[in-house]
């Protein structure tokens, strides 16, 4: 009998930001965790984020979708200049919410928006870890990361990298105008941590998500690289 992979909802309202989602439990939970998150127009009912979360949880990762702080308190519009450093502690406070129902490693992975807050986060953790503890995230999914506004390539939003101390895979078309291959793979070198770059023919920012080409070949594609890559 197939398994019911309906996502549930699930909230903490006990902290703040608040966490709010959608929760995908396995069959046969591997007791690995990941958190999902949107782009910056988007909220956790993103296709891309649906594919990659079945992919996910069908291998056995518990997965949490979750709308960022700056989603949960205005359905549209893009995040403001001031919700940067909230929608970063809603998702400590993701990855610390799934953390009790995965016994294993806790990955986070976002698109766009939700993957640069990600892999800030992470590096601002890697500076406090020695008052903190261990590392809270054992890695890093980015898919379609935002390296500079289009047609604008010196604003680099690459400061962070410099202390990003977590494994990390990036996923990136090859028609995305916020990046090119090669600005990805010069940016790479700047990361102290293991990276692999993914690199999706043809597709723009979405990942090919706008459209139907491609989707059904993407999120196993990913979830192999991710598998092999976190492998040890």
């Amino acid at each position: 009998m197939p398994h019911d992979s309906s996502p549930q909802v699930f909230t903490d309202v006990s902290v703040d930001p608040f966490v709010r989602g959608l929760l995908h439990r396995p069959a046969n939970p591997n007791g690995n965790g990941i958190v999902l998150t949107h782009g910056a127009g988007s909220n956790c009912q993103a296709p891309l984020l649906v594919a990659l979360a079945e992919s996910f949880s069908n291998t056995g990762f518990i997965v949490l979708r979750c709308d960022l702080p700056y989603r949960q308190d205005r359905p549209y519009g893009p995040p403001g200049p001031g919700d940067a450093k909230r929608d970063r502690a809603g998702l400590k406070n993701a990855a610390a919410a799934i953390k009790p129902l995965a016994a294993g490693r806790i990955f986070l992975g976002g698109h766009s928006y939700g993957g640069r807050q990600s892999s800030m986060l992470c590096a601002e953790l890697t500076e406090k870890a020695a008052e903190e503890g261990p590392e809270l995230v054992a890695g890093l999914l980015l898919l379609s990361y935002p390296l500079h506004p289009p047609r604008k390539p010196d604003q680099l939003r690459t400061q962070h990298f410099f202390h990003l101390h977590t494994p990390s895979l990036f996923v990136q078309g090859t028609r995305d105008p916020f990046a090119s291959i090669a600005e990805i793979e010069q940016a790479l070198k700047l990361i102290p941590a293991k990276t692999r770059l993914l690199t999706v023919e043809g597709a723009g920012h979405d990942l090919g998500f706008k459209g139907k080409a491609g989707r059904e070949a993407l999120s196993p594609k990913v979830l192999a690289e991710f598998q092999a890559f976190f492998a040890d």
